[in-house]
């Protein structure tokens, strides 16, 4: 196997085409909380991953979970991160691109799943389409909080990677996302987290 990413929760290696996630051991946590959580975050990644591709959004297949291991054997996506991308694309490239992850976390959404790390690292672009990597820290919740939650940190991290462009990438984004079952209580709920998050600044 090639180690081709290390992160703070995981390694990724590439083996015989295919991407295998594997959750490490955590020295500063007890034995059996941490089997426990590695166990845990494994299933529910690769459920989030299933669910998600099931309803039509763009994410890696995943072809084994192994809970025990800790392990996911996944589809390698090739391509670049919107990360490397944006900032030297024209707006209008930019303003379609948001659209196409506004229109997948609507989707997400309206499906119950929130990513809880949204970033453009997390989004490759892959043949033309946007793909969604990395449900490390998803969840399967209803709450309007939650779904805010997930916009907010998109938000602040557009807007710390993304200065220059930042503007174009929100308001395609925004355009999009206003599908969503849900968008207008979202997006009120967006602003008083953001009104919290100010005045506890």
């Amino acid at each position: 196997m090639e180690l081709v990413a290390k992160g703070a929760e995981a390694n990724l290696y590439l083996e015989e085409g295919r991407l295998v996630k594997h959750r490490i051991k955590k020295g500063y946590r007890d034995f059996v909380l941490d089997e426990r959580l590695r166990r845990l975050r494994t299933q529910r990644e690769a459920k989030l991953l299933e669910n998600a591709r099931r309803i039509g959004i763009n994410v890696p297949r995943v072809f084994k979970a192994d809970v025990r291991g800790n392990k996911i054997v996944m589809e390698y996506i090739e391509g670049r991160s919107l990360k490397d991308l944006v900032d030297d694309m024209a707006d209008k490239e930019v303003e379609s691109l948001a659209q196409k992850v506004g229109e997948t976390i609507s989707g997400l959404h309206d499906a119950n799943i929130v990513h809880n790390d949204l970033t453009t690292s997390n989004m490759i672009l892959s043949g033309g389409e946007v793909c969604f990597i990395d449900f490390g820290l998803g969840a399967t919740s209803t709450r309007i909080e939650d779904k805010a939650m997930d916009l907010v940190v998109l938000k602040k991290s557009l807007s710390v990677a993304h200065t220059e462009k930042f503007k174009v990438i929100w308001a395609g984004i925004m355009e999009s996302y206003q599908k969503t079952k849900q968008a207008k209580e979202i997006m009120d709920r967006l602003k008083v987290i953001e009104k919290r998050v100010r005045y506890s600044e």
